[in-house]
């Protein structure tokens, strides 16, 4: 097996031979197995153990056992402790979820704090099935069906090609020894009923199981490009205008294609939705009608799908003040200035000048409201904010993103948009003050 990994590594993941490597090890059998490996190809490593405190004295062993081996092979070790079942408790989360978590967190922070270049973990073809049933059992897409990515930014998986009955062969063959975990033997979560009760009666009606199976995710891998070079054709198609906010889709090109959900489902399934039909529906929605997943907000307007995150679009309604001495204020759109100066300068839409001696202080900042009304400026009649925006014809995110300046009741300025003409400068002002938004 070991001149199986060189080739495999030379032919397909050959940028780990001159990488820095942080190796996730457990101390069984696949992590253990991994290790080895690398260090039979001389290949620049360190080691990351997790202690999750989930099993007592075993999980002080396992890392006593992944300390020893450490030393023998003259390698680093980190070692990290978890109080796992206070952070799943916390988090509202299953400790296999939690554990994931934390150790992914760990992994990560250490990769980027120490420099390694790649996190190698000991997923192997036995762990792929496995995870590709669970996705099946749950409902999945192509991607779910695909299985454990071999590399994933930077998460290598290098024994994916590999059974977990070689990787044992090879562990007893050069007398290795390894930690078995007692929760694998618990038939208490799925991925151990599959391992223990389903994949077994699998081989034993198709010895070539693992192979074929291979044969299917390369089979799938293909089809995924097609689908990827589909989706990437509507994407460039669909998509009018993207920000720091908001990203536009015209509903036109959805509803071009030959099947409309299959596109939105690929689209948008990263930003967590699952109600697919009310994604759908809200091609032919009236504007206002949304979908939410957890993170984001698909929402509809006329004849465009925004997506959007929650944070932005769930902004806060505080009303914040602002005193005559005031330099600055942070908002949600950027920073407000102000600055006293003698004369008119250049004025547009994010920067107006105003008579400091009209306002009454302090100035309120907020979200704008339904009744809001103001007097652009060189207009002399007014206008309520919802005809103004009607007018400028923003979309409903960009209303919610649209804040006012106020003094006392009036809107001195609608910020980034008109400022009101009743606080201009004039022949007569004797105090100028500037005011601009940062983005």
């Amino acid at each position: 097996m070991r001149n199986r990994f060189e080739d495999y590594i030379k032919k397909k993941l050959s940028f780990l031979e001159e990488s820095k490597l942080l190796i996730a090890i457990s101390g069984g059998l696949d992590s253990v197995v991994l290790t080895q490996l690398c260090h039979s190809l001389g290949l620049d490593f360190a080691l990351a153990h997790c202690n999750f405190n989930l099993r007592g004295t075993e999980s002080d062993e396992d890392e006593a056992f992944v300390s020893e081996l450490a030393d023998h092979l003259d390698v680093e070790l980190f070692i990290q402790h978890f109080e796992t079942e206070v952070y799943a408790k916390n988090q509202k989360l299953s400790i296999q979820m939690a554990a994931r978590a934390l150790r992914y967190d760990w992994f990560s922070q250490l990769a980027h704090d120490l420099s390694f270049d790649y996190i190698l973990t000991a997923h192997h073809a036995d762990d792929n099935l496995e995870t590709v049933l669970i996705n099946l059992t749950r409902g999945t897409g192509l991607t779910g069906l695909m299985g454990i990515p071999e590399v994933n930014e930077r998460l290598v998986r290098p024994l994916l090609p590999f059974s977990r009955e070689q990787l044992e062969a090879y562990a007893r063959s050069n007398q290795l020894k390894w930690r078995e975990d007692s929760s694998n033997a618990s038939h208490k979560y799925l991925r151990n009923k599959l391992r223990h009760q389903v994949i077994p009666i699998l081989k034993d009606l198709n010895s070539d199981l693992l192979e074929n199976f291979k044969t299917t995710l390369e089979n799938l891998g293909d089809t995924a490009d097609i689908v990827e070079e589909s989706l990437n054709a509507v994407a460039k198609r669909a998509i009018e205008t993207m920000d720091e906010h908001q990203v536009h889709f015209k509903v036109s090109e959805f509803k071009k294609v030959n099947n409309p959900k299959a596109y939105l489902y690929e689209m948008f399934k990263a930003y967590g939705f699952s109600a697919w039909d009310d994604v759908v529906a809200l091609l032919d929605a009236q504007s206002g009608k949304y979908v939410l997943s957890d993170t984001h907000r698909l929402l509809k307007d006329r004849t465009h799908l925004i997506l959007t995150s929650r944070e932005d679009s769930e902004a806060t309604q505080t009303t914040l003040l602002v005193e005559k001495n005031d330099n600055n204020i942070v908002l949600p759109i950027g920073t407000l200035v102000f600055e006293k100066v003698e004369g008119v300068g250049e004025a547009h839409d994010n920067c107006i000048f105003v008579d400091q001696d009209k306002l009454e202080f302090p100035l309120s900042v907020r979200p704008w409201e339904q009744g809001d009304y103001f007097r652009p400026f060189g207009m002399k009649g007014k206008k309520k904010l919802s005809k103004f925006f009607k007018d400028e014809k923003l979309s409903l995110v960009e209303k919610e993103h649209t804040w006012v300046l106020c003094s006392a009741t009036d809107v001195v300025w609608v910020l980034g948009r008109r400022a009101d003409d009743r606080f201009k400068v004039t022949k007569a002002t004797k105090h100028i003050l500037k005011m601009k938004v940062i983005k």
